[in-house]
């Protein structure tokens, strides 16, 4: 029997401006090839304590409860659901995208008694119907998706808070992918549980899921009537594992020295800086787009700056537009699903992959593939980008 050669890997070279893995910075690289320690080792804690006080400075949040879950994001989504969702007890979910509807299909699965105030997919909340809502249903725990990946719609949460806690409930916030690159703002907010990713705003590698809870929500979690049905992703477990340094789970050192690392460019650049920096390369690109005769799907304003969603022109076969930016150009762009298959494309400028040099390539890319498909765009969309970047540097 012949032995099968498996030469080394060499996978190709991408730029990711999909919805995220977004691109991950050199240093983060080398954080990753260090050696690794144990997951009881006295400098695993030390790092992971630097990683509990940078992230509350991303968060900007004075909480203590501050962690990395080891999982993806949809590990920190089922952390928040799990630990307070109760069964027989009421759960509001404002629904306006696919991970609206994942939370609430992780809060049926608790025994939770669900609620929901509905929207199409790209159309946000405003504050008289939440606050609405929330005063009628009177939940125990209301949830929302800051940032919704899938329609690329930016939802304002301080209405939504005050209402929650006017009838005593807790906050949950899904900060996937505003983390990093817009204003989080838990403490100013009033969120009481938010959780994100570490591959989108923070140009991490996927594998961990930075949480935090308030000083509330955790006196909420302390005097649940039965521990939640979660054993792996019990925060106060995971507590006692981060904080007391108490054996858990085999966390990954290697992960969480790119975390930390992430983390630090972060605090480096500034992290008012760091959203400026989204929001003039998101205004760049939107011009572009707009030059070229498309539209975005969501309404100025409520648009996320590290998510955009232009719509695909009619006749164009997005799915073939995409390909051609992978095989021609090696970029990574992804399409709409659900009610926007086909409807949308999904393009990602967040972390690392957020610099005005992948505005311009990517505009200058995706019109020579639209003409491929028979568009004609109006403008040269390269140029209505070139324009705006120049007079948000003057």
């Amino acid at each position: 029997m012949m032995q099968e050669e498996y030469p080394p890997l060499r996978p190709p070279a991408r730029l990711l401006l999909g919805p995220g893995p977004s691109m991950v910075a050199p240093r983060v690289y080398q954080a990753l090839a260090q050696p690794i320690v144990g997951h009881l080792d006295p400098y695993f804690f030390e790092v992971a304590e630097e990683v509990r006080k940078l992230l509350g400075y991303v968060f900007s949040t004075n909480n203590a409860f501050n962690l990395a879950i080891s999982g993806t994001g949809s590990s920190g989504m089922e952390a928040a659901v799990a630990n307070f969702a109760e069964p027989g007890r009421k759960f509001a979910v404002l629904v306006n995208g696919f991970f609206c509807e994942r939370i609430t299909e992780m809060a049926r699965r608790q025994g939770a008694e669900v609620v929901r105030l509905e929207k199409p997919w790209g159309e946000v909340f405003d504050e008289q119907e939440a606050r609405e809502f929330i005063r009628r249903e009177k939940p125990r725990v209301v949830a929302y998706v800051q940032a919704e990946t899938s329609a690329g719609a930016f939802q304002p949460g301080k209405a939504i808070c005050e209402a929650a806690h006017e009838v005593d409930a807790v906050v949950i916030a899904d900060c996937v992918t505003s983390l990093g690159g817009m204003p989080v703002l838990v403490d100013e907010t009033g969120i009481d549980i938010a959780y994100s990713c570490s591959q989108k705003g923070l140009s991490c590698p996927p594998g961990l899921a930075p949480v935090t809870v308030s000083p509330r929500a955790l006196e909420r979690l302390r005097t649940r009537p039965a521990p939640p049905h979660s054993w792996y992703l019990d925060l106060q477990l995971l507590d006692t594992y981060y904080s007391g340094r108490k054996y858990h789970h085999t966390a990954s050192a290697t992960m969480l020295y790119a975390l930390r690392e992430a983390l630090v460019l972060i605090r480096e650049e500034g992290i008012e800086k760091r959203w400026d920096r989204h929001r003039r390369n998101h205004q760049a690109f939107v011009a572009g787009i707009e030059a070229m005769g498309l539209r975005m799907h969501v309404a100025e304003g409520r648009r996320l700056w590290t998510l955009n969603t232009p719509r695909v022109p009619e006749g164009v076969d997005d799915a073939k537009v995409r390909k051609r930016l992978l095989e021609e150009d090696g970029i990574e762009i992804a399409g709409g699903f659900g009610p926007l298959a086909g409807k949308v494309f999904r393009i990602g400028l967040m972390g690392a992959s957020s610099t005005p040099e992948n505005v311009l390539l990517i505009l200058e890319k995706l019109e020579r593939a639209l003409r491929a498909e028979g568009f004609r765009p109006t403008e040269s969309g390269r140029s209505a980008a070139e324009q705006a970047l120049g007079a948000a540097a003057r």
